[in-house]
């Protein structure tokens, strides 16, 4: 279910149909905002959902309804809705989109709970003659938001414990804190996002905590903010990460456990980088074509590193040049089609999977480069799989 509906008007001066206007769409806001805001780029990562349009034509004209559903945040949401208001043209006839709404989907469903919540309650006071007052008080205590506090000169968004516990979470913004209060962490506090300096207040209450945790996104910005927070002077002790392409406002209790579970010392993330990548040596490398794969060009961990966030994928051949790019969701389908021995190397944003070497073998592809390896029972031993941790 997406966060928030965007719904515009479109009038057009001539007679089109709806893929004329999705296409307009697209068309015209390509490379605005940079392709980190690319439309097609947003659907495929599964930030925005598939453009409804619903047309009728009156006399010459073309006049309807747009909806956009949205996974992004506000601000992001907002400014997919301004994008497509530049739309000027729908094939060859002068064009105007205006928004009329936007939707939040969430309180749309609240507001429907809280409908149902006052049906039940008074079929229930009929039946029973409870305390009506207490019952919508209780309700209401369900409702309200987290409490949330100021903290420092900064205003930063908390918990109310984030003085008294000797542990401390730290998170990107307001929308997180909430998040985890629902889930009952109260020791937390919001960073405010990628700025360029950490608040002085922060630096400080970390230095009197036992043990500090960074909560970041799993998506390309929670890249950005750890990339500066290893740089600054900032205390942290681990690291944790929402799931890939999840953000911690949406995360449930579950997942924030899972996530904090799996918090990564801040040792490891500053160790250095490899700069050269060696292939580790396989098992009983008894055919020829194990020799062959024994080392990788250093340019693949570059490739691996802007792969990272994007979940795509890098196809190439024996001499290491790229054949293909593709989303992860498409690289099967790919190499299906390819033919026997035409793909050497197989470099992807994503989970090796046994489906994928299967296909892969089948491909005589001998060297597969994921994020993590899946449940896998068998791998074909000319083949050599590896992870971003071997080579980075």
């Amino acid at each position: 279910m997406p966060k928030y509906l965007i719904k515009a008007k479109v009038a057009v001066e001539g007679i089109v149909e709806k893929s004329d206007v999705i296409g307009a769409i697209f068309g015209q806001t390509e490379g605005l905002l940079g392709e980190h805001f690319d439309l097609r780029q947003l659907q495929d990562k599964g930030r925005l959902g598939r453009i409804i349009v619903d047309l009728k034509t009156l006399g010459n004209k073309t006049e309807g309804e747009v909806i956009i559903p949205s996974n992004l945040d506000r601000v992001e949401t907002a400014l997919v809705a301004a994008m497509i208001e530049t739309v000027d043209k729908v094939g060859p006839y002068n064009a105007k989109i205006r928004v009329v709404d936007i939707v939040d989907v969430r309180l749309e469903k609240i507001k429907k709970i809280i409908e149902r919540a006052k049906e039940i309650l008074k079929i229930w006071s009929q039946r029973k003659s409870p305390d009506l007052k207490e019952i919508l008080q209780e309700i209401e205590s369900v409702l309200k938001p987290p409490e949330l506090i100021k903290y420092g000169p900064e205003q930063l968004p908390a918990g109310p414990d984030v003085e008294r516990s000797s542990e401390l979470i730290i998170v990107e913004g307001r929308a997180d804190v909430i998040n985890m209060l629902r889930y009952g962490y109260k020791n937390v506090i919001a960073l405010g996002g990628a700025k360029p300096e950490i608040p002085r207040t922060l630096i400080e209450l970390a230095k009197r905590k036992k043990k500090v945790i960074v909560f970041l996104d799993g998506d390309h910005g929670g890249d950005l903010i750890l990339k500066e927070l290893l740089k600054s002077n900032l205390k942290i002790d681990f690291v944790a990460r929402a799931p890939q392409g999840k953000e911690v406002e949406e995360l449930t209790g579950k997942e924030i456990k899972e996530a904090l579970s799996k918090a990564i010392p801040i040792q490891e993330l500053k160790k250095p980088k490899k700069k050269a990548v060696e292939v580790k040596q396989v098992e009983k490398p008894v055919v020829k074509e194990v020799e062959e794969i024994m080392t990788i060009p250093a340019k693949i961990a570059n490739d691996i590193k802007s792969l990272y966030g994007t979940l795509e994928s890098i196809i190439y051949n024996r001499d290491w040049e790229i054949i293909d790019k593709m989303p992860v969701r498409e690289l099967v389908d790919k190499l299906k089609e390819a033919n026997t021995g035409e793909i050497y190397a197989v470099v992807m944003d994503g989970i090796i999977t046994q489906r994928l070497l299967d296909v892969a073998s089948e491909k005589k592809i001998r060297i597969i480069i994921g994020t993590k390896l899946g449940s896998i029972v068998y791998k074909d031993p000319k083949m050599l799989i590896l992870t971003y941790n071997d080579l980075l």
